[in-house]
Order: C-alpha cells, then structure tokens, then sequence
C-alpha cells in the first residue's frame, strides 16, 4: 500500500496543485525534492570554449535558465552587453522574462508564437545578417543545430550551464513506497546518490519515454508513466494508480 511519495521536482508554490489534492484524497504523504540542479559555469570554465560574446549581434534563449546564466556570467567576465544586442527567445514567456536584465523593446526582442525550435529558427532566418550567441545546457539534443544549419545561419553555440546531482540524503529514496521522476538525469542522479538503493516493492513513476528507458537500463523497474491516453500527466498518472490500487 502506497503511503509515502516522493516527487523530484520543488514544492508547487500553489495551494491548488493536484499534489495536494491527491494527498489529502488518497491519505499519503506527498514530499518534494529536486534530483537535479542547474548550475552555471564560471568563467574561467566558459573561456575553455573560446567563445567571445561580443562578436554575436543577437542571443539565442531556450529557457529562463539560459538568460540568468548568461546575463550573471557576462557580469562576472565584465562583459558591457551593446545596447543594440538583440535577443530572440524559444516562448513570449521566456522573452519577457529577458526584461528582468535589459529594457524590453519590440525591436531587438523576438520570439516564436508556439514554443518548438522549427517556428523561433523560421524567424531568425528573417534576419539572415545577424550572428548568433546560443547559450545552451550541457545535456541538449541536435534539433536547435541541426534546424540553424538548415537555414544557413551564422551562430555559436556554447554550454553555460550544467545538470547536476542533487544532495538526496535528506529524502531518503529507500524511505518512501514511491519515486516519481521526470528526466534522465532524474534516473542518474538516483543511482548516483544512492548508490546502495535496491527497488524491491518501491514503485517507480517516470514521465515520458525517455525517462522510462533510463530507468530500465538502469535496470529499474517503471511501475506507471505519463502521458498516457488515460493520464496526461504525471498527477493524473499517480491518482488512477492509487484509485486502483485502493479500489
């Protein structure tokens, strides 16, 4: 019988998160803790790459991640970002999100209207005649490449941030009759910090199927994953288990 569960993503800030409502629904102790962290590079890491900002007129952002990263390491380099530097970001919720750094102006900030790499790459080859700074995690797929080589586009891509293992001693993993995780490096980071942790009866949530096939080369058993049709995400996943399981 499923009592305690340990999610590896923070604590929802909201009240109304369907966590909560599963928790109080099904009488199981729901805790939060990340298995990962994001963490920039310093400096003296990023000269490694011999990257130069200053000869990019445009920056490239996936992620809000990217943005404080890039903007605290120009900070730290010393680095004058021009003024007429322009920006071009994945989501409108991540472009504005670069006004917490510059002044926001619809002319030097641009952004894709669905949130994949194939529509923001269809609007920077509008502006052919820029040269392109992509500040990038170090664990990335070839999409963002492989589409800006299609278009012909003159760019860097550069790694300004890492994913790495969270401390888990003070969840620990053994304790709790399920994990829930969501990436790969989720399943790393597990076996990483726990190096002793054997399944046995614990079940194992993983959303999407790259996490799933990390967790059974991991050898690992995925008790129940999302999305699925009956359950689009990972809540939804947990609550039809647990209606099952109690039913």
């Amino acid at each position: 019988m499923i009592k305690k569960i340990l999610v590896s993503q923070p604590k929802p800030s909201s009240d109304k998160s369907p966590y909560f409502d599963i928790a109080e629904k099904y009488h199981v102790q729901i805790d939060f803790h990340p298995f990962i962290k994001i963490e920039g590079l310093c400096a003296r890491e990023f000269r490694q790459q011999r990257v130069q900002v200053l000869d990019h007129t445009a920056v490239v952002f996936n992620s809000r991640h990217a943005i404080d990263f890039f903007f605290t390491l120009c900070k730290e380099m010393r680095v004058a970002i021009p003024e007429d530097m322009k920006y071009f970001a994945l989501s409108e919720a991540i472009a504005h999100y670069i006004q917490k750094y510059v002044q926001y102006r619809k002319r030097k900030v641009f952004y894709g209207t669905t949130g994949k790499w194939a529509d923001l790459v269809a609007v920077m080859a509008k502006h052919k005649g820029e040269t392109y700074l992509v500040p990038q995690s170090d664990v990335h797929s070839d999409e963002a490449h492989l589409l800006m080589e299609a278009k012909k586009l003159k760019h860097t891509e550069c790694v300004m941030y890492r994913t790495v293992s969270n401390e888990l001693e003070s969840h620990n993993p053994s304790t709790y009759d399920m994990l829930v995780v969501f990436t790969p490096a989720g399943v790393e980071s597990l076996q990483s910090g726990c190096p002793d942790f054997e399944q046995g009866d614990t079940k194992l949530a993983c959303f999407g199927p790259a996490t799933q096939k990390a967790a059974e080369e991991a050898g690992l058993r995925c008790d129940l994953s999302a999305p699925t049709v009956e359950a689009r995400s990972m809540p939804a996943a947990i609550d039809l288990y647990l209606s099952r399981e109690q039913g």
